[in-house]
């Protein structure tokens, strides 16, 4: 009843964008394109990269190169353009001083710019010929209708083909939908804080009377931290309230499944597993996360673990975000345990998957791996034990879970190949348990990593045909799918195109906007040695294991996070060969980027480098797919906003300390909130119990 009243009050929130007036088809798009969805609250969420204030008058005597200005003034005549290559002036006079307004791609609107009328200017003053100018003013508009120009403006992230007009009207009919909300904070809080309502804030920044200051924008910020802190709250208090059960193997299958991998475990891994078993053995339920950098051996201690359960006469499963990553998975758990292991995806033929779903359901099939379907209402295990997710960024807290409410009594591992900083770890987990694995299991060797210049692109490419003859894989990752506007970024086709003619059917192609049987065939030829150049964009960046790729190309290097540039580099030194990544750059280098580079090159520890890439780049989306914005967060930066992480980590606690199952006055309105930031579905399952 609870969701039932959120969903109602806020559906006018969840509205399609197209309901806003101005907002048709065609610019529904565009706005889906900026904002990163298609609803009301998307664009509400999108908020200014600043403001601008048009509020104040100048004298056009008091201009000045550099500055924003907004300037009353008469015009004085018009300079026609006598080549195409010259520009449209206009000069305009206010008893002070000229200056000309200056229109270089496009003709100014005659009718409104008559010599001898008024009219009112606002845009960057330049300079030329010692005489104040205003090249493409931002606005110039009739000086009757003056009150259409907004004092203070703000500034939002836009795409092409959308206007600063628009997301104005639309915003403006967006802020009408906002309903009355409780609050969900804590009064004492907003005093000591001088917050404004939820409603205000959005307000202040998105439709401002004056120059906001920085409470609207850090209240939002913590609106959003609370919903993300409590809505993990409840589930790892859901995890410790439901029973466990110990779990303790007699060590006869991971026995045979080490004989069978050849090597010892390295230290980190040893430790790893000993937490692992610890947890266990305990009577409550188990929530891990392991991280392990790149090559550091995560599905070693997943498949022991994994064994431990069966070895305990129960049954452990596997989840993985894609179809390729887990059949990788099922050959690996295949080669090193001593007992069957299902393979469960979309693509497992009818028979197979009855077969399957009955040896699951009658506890005769002991270990599955999959994807997304594992978790479907049609599969049963008869006892599962152990479900271990490795989420390689794709899954949210919930759908972590879902595999875990398979069983009576389930623990739950993941498994990430991102090192995580701290603070991001505190806002994507809470307080979960954390084992970590260093260094690399035996016959792994370093990539070595060198930068190179796009101007050295024929050296690089000859490189490439060497390591091609010596019997090398290679992968050659591409930044853009396209040709970017400015026509001069890689793009990964037409990088295919120039190897294809050079080096012939031996090149293949993969990126994210083929048939999704397309790429997992181009992906699978390269596994197989058919392709032996593997042109790509990021969809090569996780899950993809080819021990005979000895050689990692990436274009523009510089637009890539740090962090996803190791991931990059890790595609390749799997196997025993020497491994090279050529980090190709282009000739001006910003001091920044070629700090980060130049760290890449000189180091291989993963932690390190996701903690640089986390200061240097405000952390970008390390537990997510993009390369810019934050995990999960779209009002908040946990780098700007980490004193108001913590305090919404202690005050999440507090208040469910107080009240567990938000049944308050306060707790009512933290419904909506989690509601509002679409973080319910992970906390449904206590608040309805």
């Amino acid at each position: 009843m609870e969701h039932e009243t959120s969903a109602a009050l806020l559906a006018p929130l969840f509205a399609p964008l197209d309901t806003l007036p101005g907002v048709g088809p065609a610019r529904r798009a565009l706005f889906a394109r900026a904002i990163g969805g298609e609803r009301v609250v998307d664009l509400l969420f999108h908020l200014p990269q600043g403001h601008l204030d048009r509020s104040a008058r100048t004298a056009i005597r008091d201009l000045r190169p550099g500055t924003l200005a907004t300037v009353a003034a008469e015009i004085i005549r018009h300079e026609r353009p006598e080549t195409p290559r010259q520009p449209w002036r206009i000069t305009i006079g206010d008893g002070t001083g000229f200056a000309d307004l200056v229109y270089f791609s496009r003709r100014p609107d005659l009718g409104a710019l008559a010599p001898g009328s008024r009219v009112l200017v606002s845009g960057r003053v330049d300079s030329f010929q010692g005489r104040p100018c205003l090249p493409h003013p931002d606005h110039c508009l009739p000086e009757a209708r003056a009150a259409l120009l907004p004092g203070i403006e703000p500034v939002w992230p836009l795409t092409a083909g959308l206007m600063a007009w628009h997301v104005r009207r639309a915003m403006a009919a967006a802020l009408t939908r906002l309903p009355a909300l409780a609050e969900w904070h804590d009064a004492a809080l907003l005093k000591r804080e001088a917050w404004p309502g939820f409603a205000a804030a959005l307000a202040a920044l998105q439709a401002p009377a004056a120059m906001p200051s920085a409470a609207p924008r850090r209240r939002l910020a913590y609106d959003e931290l609370l919903a993300g802190q409590i809505a993990i709250a409840l589930v790892r208090a859901r995890l410790r309230t439901r029973p466990g059960r110990g779990l303790v193997g007699d060590g006869r299958l991971r026995a045979q499944a080490l004989a069978a991998f050849g090597h010892a475990p390295t230290p980190s891994q040893r430790q790893a597993l000993a937490e692992i078993d610890a947890d266990l053995a305990a009577p409550h339920r188990m929530l891990r996360l392991l991280q392990g950098d790149v090559g550091s051996g995560k599905t070693l201690v997943a498949a022991l673990a994994m064994l431990a359960a069966v070895e305990a006469g129960a049954q452990a499963a596997l989840m993985a975000p894609t179809e390729l990553l887990a059949r990788q998975h099922h050959a690996t758990l295949s080669r090193l345990s001593p007992v069957p292991v299902a393979l469960l995806t979309g693509a497992v033929k009818p028979a197979e998957r009855r077969r399957i779903l009955a040896g699951l359901a009658e506890g005769e099939i002991p270990l599955a791996v999959g994807t997304h379907a594992l978790f479907q209402e049609s599969v049963r295990f008869r006892d599962l034990a152990l479900a271990v997710v490795d989420e390689q960024h794709r899954f949210g807290v919930h759908q972590r879970l879902l595999l875990g409410a398979k069983g009576a009594a389930t623990d739950v591992l993941v498994m990430t190949a991102t090192p995580i900083p701290r603070t991001l770890l505190l806002t994507q987990w809470g307080e979960v348990a954390v084992s970590r694995l260093t260094g690399k299991p035996a016959g792994r060797q370093r990539v070595r990593t060198t930068l190179h210049s796009l101007a050295a692109l024929e050296e690089v490419t000859a490189a490439v045909e060497r390591a091609l003859a010596a019997g090398a894989s290679i992968y050659w990752v591409c930044p853009l799918l396209a040709e970017s506007e400015a026509g001069d970024l890689a793009a990964a086709e037409a990088r295919f195109a120039v190897l294809r003619a050079r080096f012939g059917a031996v090149v293949g192609l993969a990126h994210g906007r083929q048939e999704p049987a397309a790429r997992a065939a181009a992906l699978e030829d390269f596994a197989a040695g058919r392709i032996r150049i593997l042109v790509a964009t990021t969809v090569v960046e996780v899950g993809v294991d080819v021990p005979q790729a000895s050689v990692m190309v990436i274009e523009q290097a510089e637009r890539f996070g740090l962090a996803q540039l190791h991931q990059l580099r890790g595609r390749v030194g799997r196997g025993a060969a020497q491994s090279f990544c050529l980090l190709l750059h282009g000739d001006s280098l910003t001091d920044a980027a070629r700090q980060r580079l130049t760290l890449l090159r000189d180091t291989d520890d993963g932690f390190l480098i996701a903690d640089e890439d986390f200061r240097l780049r405000g952390g970008g989306d390390l537990l997510g797919t993009r390369q810019s914005g934050l995990p999960g967060l779209r009002l908040a930066d946990p780098v700007a906003d980490a004193d108001l992480l913590h305090l919404a980590h202690r005050d999440a606690a507090a208040l469910l300390a107080r009240d567990p199952k938000l049944t308050s006055a306060r707790g009512r309105a933290v419904r909506v909130l989690l509601a509002l930031f679409e973080q319910a579905a992970a906390a449904r399952t206590l608040l309805a119990g």
